[in-house]
């Protein structure tokens, strides 16, 4: 059977995968859901829900009364492993305004917000020519706005990757002006112009290179069910769990954690969690 899967066309195989979803989140799915998602004929529709059963026979279940198919008790996935995060972060691009809804396989959406977040004023010509400089081992000129300067100023970078710190884009790129690896901030990039090639590579940006791995464990000041419930919303395991990071985002990401300071300095209900090894931040983050 599972030589079966891997000969299916990607086509038929990602409308198995549709299948599935809805099966396991709605609970449901009928002919006019394919139809609907995939632009589907009825008999194609109808294709695609008998080849599934004849993968996944104990899966679902024609409801005559509801005129669609039901997941069964024994339910398992064959095609589409049930992925939380996947669902909730489908939610936040919709609460953002970055997906619609047609773009999302979720039939009933639930009552959903989010915090607002801040637009990003990153220009998509800019995006353009650092992620071309990144593909070509080039560096740009910018205009950059740097908040240790009063006036934007022209610069040359070498970028080589994209990095997100949880709020803004970033570019990491080496800087000729200072030259040192560093990051720069993809909305405050005013303009670019010249272009020429670049010795500097990635492999060279040791903090890009590197990775730290964050140990952190509820705080030890919470009561045993505080620390129990603390475990299971950072999917803990015996206690405590690892988080790896390159050291170039670790600054982003203690702060993020909430890491960034002396545990002591806030409650243990507002801190909630402590690092395990701080040896691991080291002079560089400091």
């Amino acid at each position: 059977m599972d030589s079966d899967k891997s000969e299916l066309r990607w086509g038929v195989a990602q409308r198995l995968e549709f299948i599935e979803f809805r099966l396991f989140w709605e609970g449901r799915v009928n002919r006019s859901d394919l139809m609907e998602q995939f632009g589907l004929s009825v008999n194609q529709a109808s294709a695609d829900l008998n080849r599934y059963i004849g993968f996944a026979p104990d899966n679902m279940v024609y409801d005559k009364s509801a005129r669609t198919y039901v997941r069964c008790p024994d339910y398992a996935a064959q095609f589409l492993k049930p992925d939380a995060s996947r669902y909730l972060a489908q939610l936040r691009s919709l609460a953002d305004g970055i997906l619609d809804s047609d773009d999302t396989w979720i039939a009933e959406l639930p009552s959903y917000d989010a915090a607002p977040t801040p637009a990003r004023g990153v220009n998509p010509v800019t995006l353009r020519s650092v992620v071309g400089a990144i593909r070509r081992s080039e560096a740009i000129e910018v205009k950059y706005q740097s908040l240790s300067r009063p006036e934007p100023t022209w610069r040359w970078i070498a970028p080589h990757a994209i990095g997100f710190d949880g709020f803004r884009w970033h570019t990491r790129a080496f800087c000729k002006t200072n030259e040192v690896f560093k990051d720069f901030l993809l909305s405050r990039i005013l303009r670019t112009r010249g272009v020429e090639a670049s010795k500097a590579t990635e492999a060279a940006d040791t903090d890009w290179q590197e990775h730290v791995t964050l140990e952190i464990a509820p705080h030890p000041e919470l009561s045993e069910n505080q620390k129990k419930v603390i475990a299971l919303d950072y999917g803990m395991r015996g206690g405590k769990a690892k988080i790896k990071v390159r050291r170039a985002l670790l600054h982003y990401a203690l702060k993020r954690l909430g890491l960034d300071t002396n545990p002591t300095a806030r409650q243990p209900k507002d801190q909630q969690i402590v690092l395990l090894n701080p040896g691991v931040i080291g002079p560089r983050n400091e």
